[in-house]
């Protein structure tokens, strides 16, 4: 280990705990550390353990495919779940897919070492990224199989850079990367790491399970007329989406559904909105949708199902640090744009390329984009050309958990 990261990693659980009075997520981690030792206790000693790591709740998605395929071929084996961000426990802490849930401990080595003796993993999977050095060593040298699995790396990352050696050396830890694209592999292959295969990304599996499995929701399917859907939203976001929408014709209605439903970001779409909206939890508590033209979605979970409704979707981010997940709407075959940040996602660039996903820029282009595609002969071949695409992009997860488990 790194005597520098060894101290770096001291500094930040101290300013972990200096900034939780003022900071809820930070004040969630550490809560929510409290209570790890006590849940991994419910782990049965007699029995193996699959450890799946996701940061946060998009991983996770990402990763839910392998466990759930491991829990129904592999029923002997315990399934724990870890998070890094709040994001992702405390949407998922009683997720019945795992036998435990609780947070990622802070990566110093009394914290692992207290971890591994609890959990007493049988093999560890990290899904896509989150690389904790302390964590990855006292895996290897506990002779922990560790995998990576729906990993995609490009040539900017730390990795590759001349001054990342002692980071690159983290990925000898894994047993096997498991990487989305043949691009990932020449590129791990050029720096040395062998232990490489394309399986493709499981989230195409897991928006598969989604669609077919979609919850009905009346509330939004109640909103009549053209429906553009905007999932995870940001104000930048914001900007274009919402004078788009305030100047459009009656039969042009909105959900959104934000990224941070914290009171004053919703406060904050509703000031710039010009029609009438309503708050998806008004609905629950009896309001009626009525003659309202935009939904506001003030809760998680739902989004995955609502891109159902509709004709047209936007995905958020992509004016920020990277678009989200765009697969969730487009399995449903209508058009998704967004912003222009999407260089961190294979699936994103192929979506494009294939026709089925659109940057945009302005408030005009989307004004362009939803005139597009509101002739019927358009929507239909993108419908056709985006099933297409799935159709090819299905399977990772069977291919990973054939690797891991061999059949004799």
């Amino acid at each position: 280990m790194n005597p520098l990261y060894s101290f770096a990693g001291i500094l930040a659980s101290a300013v972990l705990h200096l900034v939780a009075p003022f900071n809820r997520k930070a004040r969630l981690i550490i809560d929510g550390r409290r209570m790890t030792a006590e849940r991994l206790c419910v782990l049965q000693k007699d029995r193996p353990v699959a450890w799946f790591h996701a940061s946060s709740l998009g991983e996770f998605e990402q990763g839910r495919p392998l466990m759930e395929a491991l829990r129904r071929e592999h029923p002997e084996y315990q399934i724990l779940l870890s998070f890094f961000s709040p994001s992702g426990y405390t949407v998922r802490h009683d997720y019945d897919g795992a036998d435990v849930v609780v947070y990622l401990p802070s990566d110093r080595q009394p914290s692992v070492s207290r971890f591994l003796e609890l959990a007493h993993p049988d093999l560890a999977i990290f899904i896509k990224y989150d690389f904790w050095p302390t964590m990855l060593y006292a895996l290897s040298n506990r002779g922990i199989p560790t995998y990576l699995v729906s990993a995609i790396f490009r040539r900017d990352q730390l990795f590759f850079r001349p001054w990342g050696g002692w980071y690159l050396r983290l990925l000898s830890l894994f047993r096997h990367l498991f990487v989305q694209d043949e691009a990932s592999k020449e590129l791990l292959h050029e720096f040395g790491v062998e232990e490489v295969s394309v399986t493709g990304d499981t989230r195409f599996d897991r928006v598969f399970e989604i669609a077919e499995e979609a919850k009905d929701i009346p509330e939004a399917s109640c909103l009549e007329g053209r429906v553009l859907v905007a999932g995870s939203t940001w104000p930048e976001d914001e900007e274009i989406l919402l004078p788009y929408f305030n100047g459009a014709p009656q039969d042009f209605k909105l959900i959104i559904a934000p990224h941070e439903i914290h009171e004053e970001h919703l406060r904050s779409i509703e000031t710039k909105l010009q029609r009438l909206s309503v708050r998806y939890s008004a609905l629950q508590r009896g309001e009626q949708i009525g003659h309202y033209d935009c939904l506001i979605i003030d809760c998680f979970g739902l989004l995955s199902s609502i891109y159902r409704y509709g004709r047209y979707a936007y995905v958020g981010g992509g004016f920020g640090k990277s678009v989200h997940n765009t697969l969730e709407a487009a399995v449903y075959g209508i058009p998704v744009f967004f912003g222009p940040e999407i260089h961190k996602h294979r699936e994103v660039r192929e979506l494009c390329q294939h026709d089925a996903g659109f940057i945009l820029h302005t408030e005009s282009e989307l004004s362009m984009l939803i005139s597009r595609f509101d002739d019927p002969m358009e929507a239909q071949l993108l419908s056709e050309r985006a099933k297409a695409y799935f159709a090819t992009q299905r399977g990772a997860t069977k291919t990973i958990l054939s690797a891991l488990f061999p059949k004799e």
